[in-house]
């Protein structure tokens, strides 16, 4: 039941003490600034709450805040831009305003934090002006003059996750009476010229480098299986809160040796290879790349992807540890890059391969960021997704006034759906002394019993992997999960799991129609032929392929033939599936010659 209207009033706040500075973005800024102005607001801003310490008056709140303002130079930053344009400068202002909607309630619901939540969802929902807007959509809620959350809504190009925490942190302090130490995190500007350097060229370099391999070679979609359609799904949120599985995991670091970071993504890996039956696990994990120490606190949007991409051919899981630390920091290493030049690869690589690279899984592990808390919700993005969400309207009280008491051993709680660009997507927001997860997963594929049994059986694997090694051919029998039965047709193709009918349906739609016919090749090497019986039209493979290509969005198990084979007529449906090959050809080829 919804209580009376708050009073809302919207105070002005001005500051000053900055410097003014001008330069080019940075990568990072230039790929969320694509999703900007390409994606729905409310699908690319970002959001936070911010519980407020008991007794702080509102005016020490708003003055907090302006102290930030004046700190961090990402907070004053705006992007002008011609009509158009994408924009290639950020200025940085001396001195300005902004506001906060002080909104003062005479009773609050009875679950205070997911209204907090939703009214910072509000803020989302409007598009940021990047040439004139301040970066923050701040709200401050009160409860008879007395302020408890802070609720906002944040650009993209300005903050990501990260960085919302830092500010969080600093907010904190500063309320607290402490002094804040001078900023050595990289500000945005520093960034964009580190990134100019002969240094970070080459890094950008290797990255496209690092990209273009899995893309070439990985799977073209980790979820290629029936009921895996459309380029995006509404998933509802799931929450784990375990102290079982904080403890499996503290009990597997020790007894291995590893980061619990590294053996909490590894876990998820097999469990994800194993689930989706997959010879590699091809994972975006984009907070990652905040791992060079000046850019950990940098008040900044660092959103570009990690790509991960990790073999899963090994006996057991302590070999898989045992790779996986590389392969992360392999990806970490790759993550900085020119957002326009990886989508142009990205675009001649599919065109030539034949596929779509689906950015299907993101892992977000988000523990470690400082002052990471599970109230609110942010999403992430990275340039092959449009954002991820990181969601939670819990428990917000800072993490050290938790107690054993409190813990649960292993519980699941459902919260609020979303539209999601992916098809599982996972928050780590705590490792101990609670392993704290957020999850949505395609209800297509994940019905709500096997997405719980999917989080249940991660838990059940650390346990296992606590008191031994274990077989990945053992996985169904420890975890309860089990890989997806594909049925009969679908054949791996090129690393992908592919079904030629689907391939064939979808080139006749394509093609208006066209009689098509795919067949498997006797190798890997020859993949897929398609024939195609065009009647008196003049088709020819590379229009074929284009159009194939034009329609491959959302269809995961589609993979283009590697030749086409124009004929005539079909045969008729009492022929033998033969008779296609016996046909006269009228003309053949890869239709990778021309490319739109």
């Amino acid at each position: 039941m919804r209580g009376p209207e708050p009073r809302s009033s919207t105070v002005t706040v001005r500051y000053a003490g900055g410097e003014e500075r001008r330069g080019p973005v940075t990568m990072g800024q230039a790929n969320m600034i694509r999703c900007m102005l390409r994606d729905e607001p409310e699908h690319i801003n970002i959001h936070a709450v911010w519980p407020v310490p008991a007794g702080t008056r509102t005016a020490s709140a708003i003055d907090a805040l302006r102290a930030l303002v004046v700190r961090h130079e990402a907070l004053r930053t705006t992007f002008p831009h011609p009509p158009g344009e994408a924009p290639r400068e950020q200025v940085v202002a001396a001195e300005g305003a902004f506001t906060v909607t002080v909104l003062d309630h005479t009773a609050l619901p009875r679950d205070a934090a997911r209204h907090a939540d939703a009214v910072a969802r509000g803020n989302r929902v409007e598009r940021f002006h990047l040439d004139r807007d301040f970066g923050l959509r701040i709200s401050l809620l009160a409860l008879d003059g007395t302020p408890l959350f802070v609720a906002l809504a944040a650009s993209h190009a300005v903050t990501d996750i990260s960085a919302l925490s830092v500010l969080e942190e600093d907010w904190r302090d500063l309320l607290a009476g402490r002094t804040l130490p001078a900023v050595t995190a990289f500000t945005p500007l520093d960034l964009a010229a580190e990134e100019a350097t002969p240094g970070g060229l080459r890094r950008s370099e290797a990255s496209l480098r690092h990209w273009e391999r899995i893309i070439r070679t990985g799977p073209q979609a980790m979820f290629a299986e029936p009921g895996a359609v459309g380029a995006e799904v509404e998933a509802e949120q799931l929450t784990l809160r375990s102290a079982r599985g904080a403890r499996a995991l503290a009990r597997v670091a020790e007894r291995t040796g590893g980061l619990p970071s590294t053996v909490l993504l590894t876990a998820w890996c097999a469990l994800v290879a194993h689930r989706t039956g997959q010879s590699s696990c091809v994972a975006a994990v984009p907070t990652s790349n905040r791992f060079l120490p000046r850019l950990a606190r940098s008040v900044n949007t660092v959103s570009q992807d990690a790509l991960l991409s990790l073999d899963v051919g090994v006996p057991s899981f302590d070999a898989l540890l045992s790779k996986a630390w590389g392969a992360a920091l392999n990806a970490y290493r790759h993550s900085q890059f020119d957002a326009v030049r990886l989508w142009d690869m990205i675009d001649a690589v599919t065109h030539e391969r034949g596929s779509r690279f689906t950015r299907d899984v993101v892992f977000n592990d988000v523990s470690t960021v400082p002052a990471a808390r599970p109230a609110g919700a942010n999403g992430e993005a990275g340039e092959t997704g449009k954002a991820g969400e990181r969601g939670e309207a819990a428990d917000t009280r800072p993490a050290e006034q938790a107690t054993d008491a409190d813990a649960p051993a292993l519980d699941l709680v459902p919260g609020p759906a979303q539209v999601l660009p992916t098809r599982v997507l996972t928050f780590v927001h705590e490792t101990a002394p609670l392993l704290h997860l957020g999850m949505w997963v395609d209800p297509a594929l994940f019905p709500p019993a096997e997405a719980e049994g999917f989080l249940t059986g991660l838990v059940r694997l650390l346990e296992a992997a606590a008191d031994g090694d274990v077989p990945l051919s053992a996985l169904t029998a420890v975890t309860g999960v089990r890989p997806v039965e594909r049925g009969a047709g679908w054949t791996r193709v090129d690393g992908s799991w592919v079904s030629p009918s689907e391939v064939a349906r979808a080139l006749s739609g394509a093609l208006e129609g066209v009689p098509a016919h795919v067949v498997e090749g006797a190798s890997d090497e020859e993949g897929l032929t398609a024939y195609l019986a065009c009647g008196d039209s003049p088709l020819t493979p590379e229009e074929a392929h284009t159009a194939l290509m034009d329609s491959l969005p959302g269809r995961p198990g589609v993979l283009a033939p590697r030749r086409y084979v124009i004929v005539r007529d079909a045969p008729a449906e009492t022929d033998p599936p033969g008779a296609w090959l016996r046909q006269p050809i009228l003309r053949e080829g890869a239709g990778r010659d021309r490319h739109r």
